[in-house]
């Protein structure tokens, strides 16, 4: 089996079983906001379209210089190259907006997010499987290391693995979840302690990812996005940080 077919079945395989565990979330936690079925399918559609419009953008400012090759030269951007890439942090990011918009058009109240955390972070584990398993071809993998797990993707230099490393992530953030997320006190904190967690450890981990391009000589642009979904929500992150770390007095 080919690394592209592979990390193809991973993929869907992270898509099915996080669509499944999706519906099960919304019947279980019967949220009112995604009561009324229209207001469902138009936050749904809202997530799909972000998600898949935000995935793009983020890989475009990850490498600009593959995604517009040509332009220096006065030609237009290679369709493949600029279809030819995503980025989970993207994903992530596009998505919110996107529901953001959609609860707004359709006068939508109340908070869905709770509703996406586990399907989120199991479909990512099971993605982060596939890319693994792909090799260089994915370019998930980390820089060269002399770590005694380094894995050798296929071109004799030990890399860091860094699609385990962020399986590892998952599941421990979602223990986390599992064991102290009833002392979050507001509609959507699950949500927004998923999202601070994975911005601040994506933020880290990629400094031990090959970076094409550099903004301000320092961080790459899916760094840059990191940054920007942290500032969008500073104000929670102190009370999540205190309610799901701190113990209680």
């Amino acid at each position: 089996m080919t690394p592209t077919l592979l990390h193809a079945l991973f993929e869907a395989a992270a898509y099915a079983i996080g669509f499944r565990l999706f519906l099960r979330e919304r019947r279980r936690r019967a949220l009112p906001a995604l009561a009324d079925r229209e207001a469902s399918l138009a936050i749904g559609v809202g997530a799909i379209l972000g998600a898949a419009l935000g995935a793009k953008i983020a890989y475009w400012l990850y490498d600009p210089a593959y995604a517009f090759a040509g332009l220096r030269d006065g030609h237009l951007p290679d369709w493949r190259h600029l279809l030819g890439g995503k980025s989970i942090i993207g994903a992530l990011l596009g998505g919110l907006a996107g529901v953001e918009i959609a609860k707004k058009l359709d006068g939508v109240r109340g908070s869905t997010g709770d509703a996406f955390v586990w399907p989120l972070m199991l479909g990512m584990a099971i993605g982060r499987i596939g890319c693994f398993l792909s090799g260089l071809d994915d370019h998930t993998a980390g820089n060269p290391t002399s770590l005694p797990w380094g894995v050798d993707f296929g071109d004799g230099v030990p890399r860091h693995p860094t699609q385990l490393y962020e399986v590892a992530f998952l599941a421990s953030w979602a223990a986390l979840l599992a064991w102290r997320g009833d002392r979050l006190s507001r509609p959507g904190d699950r949500f927004r302690a998923f999202m601070v967690g994975y911005l601040l450890y994506r933020l880290c981990i990629e400094a031990i990812r090959p970076i094409p391009f550099h903004y301000f000589g320092l961080l790459s642009g899916l760094q840059l996005l990191c940054v920007a979904g942290l500032l969008y929500y500073h104000r929670d992150i102190p009370r999540i940080a205190k309610e799901l770390l701190w113990p209680r007095k």
